[in-house]
């Protein structure tokens, strides 16, 4: 455990969590393989809010690939598309046609691709080596490199050094133990009038819905419009623009202030609300209540059920309420996460032509944001009698 103070503002966390996880995923990513599953088990995570900035966070250790950037959204076309719209509208409304643009935890390089359409200059940097070399394979402009405060964004020959007209973050900020330090560190390899576009997933849209599944300790901190709005100003930027998007996810655009305006003070802005957690922790044991139902039900029709979604959501699910004992396997699109197996509940990751060898009679699509696309393609490729389910925000649907 780490020191219970807060990672924006260092304020002292206080002893009483807001809410306590047992029998969570120990990490999301970097998923066991067969031989490592006797050295995974669930663990117990507390989480806290700071009453100064009203941060939103766990009190662990960041998992150790935090610097990391491992994602599968890149592949569905859901995600494709909303990006291009990001791009086209940071583009065309800051004005950076023909600019220098670099992407902070670029993973391989599925955002970047897509980033390389328009007519900018694209470059990004990544901490982990193999993915750094999947990107460079793409003919993109990577290089392996973290945005540590004090760091010189560039690579070792100097072919695109900074400064850079403006920078991109995706879901990358909420996993950092030192955020604010991230950013300065970002902010400093910009130009005098450098914006940049941070997405973070949304506290808002897990207390609205009262989505408990969508905690994992690889997100430490979970921000909200204020939080996050309070982090970046301590890290040097004001903040242009902020929008919902995809339901579930915060979207800000951010200029770089002149170093004399940097920084910002606790109710700066919208006031931060404390956090109440008691819907979280009913949504909890109804969906529990929920799992256990459907489990019931399937066990006396002699049906066999599936989870589609070997993300965070699904993992959660799955090791938090008995549908992970009882599900047969776990279905995702990504290749880097077949073959392995969901941490905790240690269901199998399959691919979709899995259904062919070894058919089951219900499919729960866990994949919040995904939802309909999956099911156009169970609907398109199964069984046309497969009963699909799905966990929509706080309770289970049929469609």
């Amino acid at each position: 455990m780490r020191d219970r103070i807060c990672i924006v503002c260092g304020e002292p966390l206080g002893e009483k969590p807001l809410m306590t996880l047992e029998s969570m995923p120990a990490a999301a990513q970097d998923i066991p393989g067969k031989e490592e599953l006797k050295e995974d088990q669930g663990i117990t995570l507390k989480l806290h809010q700071c009453e100064r900035c009203g941060l939103v966070q766990f009190d662990c250790e960041p998992v150790a690939y935090y610097k990391d950037v491992i994602r599968s959204g890149g592949f569905t076309t859901t995600m494709v598309n909303l990006r291009r719209s990001q791009y086209r509208h940071f583009i065309d409304a800051y004005h950076l046609e023909g600019k220098k643009l670099i992407e902070a935890g670029c993973g391989q390089g599925e955002f970047l691709s897509v980033l390389s359409e328009f007519p900018v200059k694209a470059y990004g940097i990544e901490h982990r080596e193999s993915l750094v070399l999947l990107a460079r394979e793409k003919g993109l402009g990577v290089w392996k490199q973290f945005a540590d405060e004090g760091e010189i964004l560039a690579p070792s020959d100097g072919s695109a050094a900074g400064p850079y007209d403006g920078f991109l973050s995706f879901n990358f900020l909420e996993h950092q133990p030192e955020p604010v330090k991230m950013l300065r560190c970002i902010a400093d390899n910009l130009s005098e009038e450098g914006v940049g576009l941070i997405t973070v997933p949304s506290l808002e849209y897990i207390l609205q819905y009262d989505g408990y599944y969508e905690l994992i300790r690889d997100h430490l901190a979970y921000y909200t419009f204020d939080t996050l709005g309070f982090a970046v100003r301590e890290a040097g930027f004001e903040v242009l623009e902020e929008e919902m998007v995809n339901r579930d996810t915060l979207f800000v655009i951010v200029r770089k202030k002149k170093r004399a305006q940097a920084g910002g003070q606790p109710g700066q802005g919208r006031k931060a609300e404390k956090v109440e957690p008691y819907g979280l922790i009913q949504s909890r044991d109804a969906i529990g209540r929920e799992m256990e139902g459907l489990v019931r039900e399937l066990k006396a029709q002699g049906k066999r059920l599936a989870i589609w979604g070997a993300s965070h959501q699904g993992f959660t699910l799955a090791s938090t309420t008995k549908i992970g004992r009882f599900a047969e396997y776990i279905i995702d699109s990504a290749p880097f996460k077949q073959g392995k197996y969901a941490p905790a509940s240690h269901l199998p990751i399959v691919s979709p032509d899995h259904y062919g060898k070894d058919p089951v009679d219900a499919i729960l699509i866990v994949a919040p944001g995904y939802t309909e696309e999956i099911a156009g393609t169970i609907q398109e490729k199964f069984n046309r009698n497969i009963q699909i389910l799905a966990l929509k925000s706080n309770h289970l649907e049929r469609i």
